[in-house]
């Protein structure tokens, strides 16, 4: 690509780890080889941050996308100056400010001015409003850049990439919301990102089972044999490969998931928790299935570690890369 990649970075929950994590990554003057990184957030917030964890920063203050140095980090003013920082508390005004800065980078996202997004970690329960009403951000892209069932959370790492068919709901609805066609739809999506977005020509996937050893031919359940198994033959018929469903227990502690390009889980914990286990310091969550690049690291808000500098940045820097390598891949084709 002839101009650098214009990265959009949303400043996420001002009282958790988002800032000092964003600072931190930004820190590596490396990184502006690779991109222009520009902050959604607040000039004052930064520099409180900044101070408090004595990080060295040259911070840009620019007033549109288009201004962005590619010399410096850059930031956007996206809060009133009255914005105000109280360290580990789940605030109104938190809320406030993330989901200003994530409005505006959405919006530059939308224009074309910016290439990607990389979101730092918001408080689900302190962001809802009128404006926001969703269980997270991948809800909350799949709105503006797509229609209900088009984003795949999915996560990454050097090591496993692992997508969820039912993402941000409750345990007890899972068996309610899942279909064969949610499955394959799920399938399809995945077995799509591995070819446009990571390279893979003929990606391998694995199909987890929902109940403890994928139902014992129904003995623990009927969903195995039902739904999912009849989900996998039909992507197998349209020329996706993919084996399911697999015990997921089995599966991960025999190290099966070595032989896979990415495992389909069919609710969150049941893939989260094992990618957090093998990844955590360096997992990156990626908005699948969209037109548009949005990656995240894969924690949270962390206010029991906010302003004690003892956050790693790890994640996030893996998900500023992933952006970066997403863009290009596509760019590329």
């Amino acid at each position: 690509m002839e101009n650098k990649i214009k990265i959009g970075i949303t400043q996420g929950d001002i009282n958790g780890i988002g800032y000092e994590v964003i600072l931190k990554t930004l820190a590596d003057l490396r990184i502006l080889e690779l991109c222009v990184p520009i902050i959604y957030g607040s000039p004052k917030v930064a520099a409180y941050h900044r101070k408090a964890l004595d990080i060295n920063v040259n911070l840009n203050l620019i007033n549109s996308a288009g201004d962005a140095s590619d010399k410096r980090a850059n930031i956007i003013n996206c809060n009133s100056d009255e914005v105000k920082v109280e360290l580990s508390q789940c605030t109104q005004g938190a809320g406030e400010a993330a989901f200003q800065a994530l409005e505006k980078a959405t919006a530059d996202l939308k224009a074309g001015l910016i290439d990607a997004i990389v979101t730092a970690p918001i408080n689900k329960k302190n962001i809802q409003s009128d404006k926001f009403a969703f269980p997270g951000h991948t809800e909350y892209f799949e709105q503006i850049f797509g229609k209900k069932g088009d984003a795949l959370m999915l996560l990454i790492s050097n090591r496993l990439r692992v997508a969820v068919v039912t993402g941000h709901i409750p345990v007890a609805k899972i068996s309610q919301i899942l279909t064969k066609e949610l499955i394959v739809n799920k399938i399809k999506t995945l077995n799509k990102t591995l070819k446009n977005d990571f390279g893979i020509s003929r990606p391998r996937i694995a199909v987890l089972g929902l109940n403890p050893h994928s139902g014992d031919q129904g003995v623990l359940g009927k969903e195995d044999i039902e739904i999912i198994k009849p989900a996998v033959t039909e992507a197998m018929e349209n020329e996706i490969i993919c084996v399911g469903p697999l015990p997921a227990d089995g599966f991960f502690g025999s190290d099966e998931y070595t032989k896979y390009d990415a495992v389909l889980a069919m609710y969150h914990d049941q893939g989260l928790i094992p990618f957090k286990l093998l990844s955590m310091d360096n997992g990156v969550n990626f908005t699948a299935g969209l037109d548009v690049v949005r990656t995240s690291p894969d924690h949270g808000t962390a206010y029991d570690i906010a302003g004690q500098n003892l956050a790693s940045e790890n994640s996030f820097r893996q998900a500023l890369y992933a952006a970066v390598d997403i863009v290009k891949q596509r760019h590329n084709g």
